[in-house]
């Protein structure tokens, strides 16, 4: 296992480093100039010129992605040119904010699409099955954002029954109640999409264990249902259930953008567009690499569960 840790790990050096190089082309090939929103349109020319060359935009591309990747290599984030203030002092708060958002909402989903799949499996091709399928469908092809403003205007506005935005009241105390209740309807929002993806796949790989050869002759030996389930067919269907499992968090933990703007929750999602708005260069690069590096920590976590599984998977 610890062979297959590290290769799995060395196989991310790479990786990253692609990543870092498209996350700086991108901001520096996008349109518009940092100094002009910085200063405004009002500025002299010789003023931007000065910003330049105090944010280190005059020196050629090359030498600025190597200063770059040398301060994060010592754990330097950078400042941001919005704020003044440290990268990663805006990070990590945001951050804790997005793993709860993203763990409550993968929870959601692993509940529904587990459940859902589970059952669209067991009675296939029934009206239940048919009904699920539907549902999913129709969920995993809602906009998040225009099902975040449906669920806002009929639970918030119309209801009156939870809080429209934000993560506390302004007026309240901040309590663990008062969260739970604004959590609601992004977690709602959020893991609606991935529980339909997840219980999908459940679905079809429960199928296809159940259609294997020895889970027939274990049933033609008169194995009950329940233990037929627990050791041949939940066994064998879980490693593609796991890596989409993993997949979807990946994604929450990068961020829910949609949902975390709609509902103005101030995750990395709402930091990284706000960032975007304001062409807050050292955030944006800062945010979407780790964002970047999150997925692929989570693939590889994955990767160790479905090898744990599955022994074979060692030597790929």
């Amino acid at each position: 296992m610890r062979g297959f840790l590290l290769r799995r790990l060395a196989a991310l050096v790479p990786v990253l480093i692609g990543v870092s190089v498209v996350i700086f082309l991108l901001m520096h090939l996008a349109p518009g100039d940092v100094t002009t929103t910085l200063l405004g349109p009002q500025a002299t020319e010789a003023d931007r010129v000065a910003l330049r060359r105090t944010l280190g935009l005059d020196q050629p591309v090359p030498a600025q992605y190597a200063r770059w990747v040398a301060r994060i290599a010592e754990g330097d984030l950078g400042t941001s040119v919005a704020t003044s203030r440290p990268v990663a002092a805006l990070i990590v708060p945001r951050f804790l904010n997005t793993a709860l958002l993203a763990a409550a909402s993968l929870a959601l989903a692993m509940a529904i699409g587990y459940g859902a799949g589970l059952l669209a499996a067991l009675r296939p091709r029934s009206v239940l099955d048919r009904v699920l399928t539907g549902v999913t469908l129709l969920f995993g092809s809602t906009p998040p954002f225009w099902l975040g403003l449906v669920l806002v205007l009929f639970f918030a506005l119309r209801l009156r029954w939870l809080p429209v935005s934000g993560m506390t009241d302004m007026a309240g105390e901040g309590g663990v109640l008062d969260v739970a209740r604004h959590l609601v309807l992004p977690t709602v929002t959020t893991a609606l999409g991935p529980a339909a993806i997840i219980t999908r796949l459940v679905r079809s790989s429960v199928l296809e264990a159940i259609g294997r050869p020895h889970v027939r002759v274990a049933r033609a030996k008169g194995l009950g249902r329940g233990a037929l389930l627990r050791r041949h067919v939940i066994l064998n269907a879980l490693p593609p259930i796991m890596t989409i499992t993993g997949l979807q968090l990946g994604y929450l933990l990068g961020g829910a953008l949609f949902s975390e703007v709609v509902f103005a929750w101030p995750g990395l999602g709402s930091l990284l567009y706000d960032s975007i708005t304001a062409r807050d260069t050292p955030v944006v690069q800062a945010t979407t690499l780790l964002i970047a590096l999150l997925f692929v920590l989570v693939n590889v976590l994955v990767d160790l569960v479905n090898a744990a599984l599955d022994p074979r998977l060692k030597e790929s």
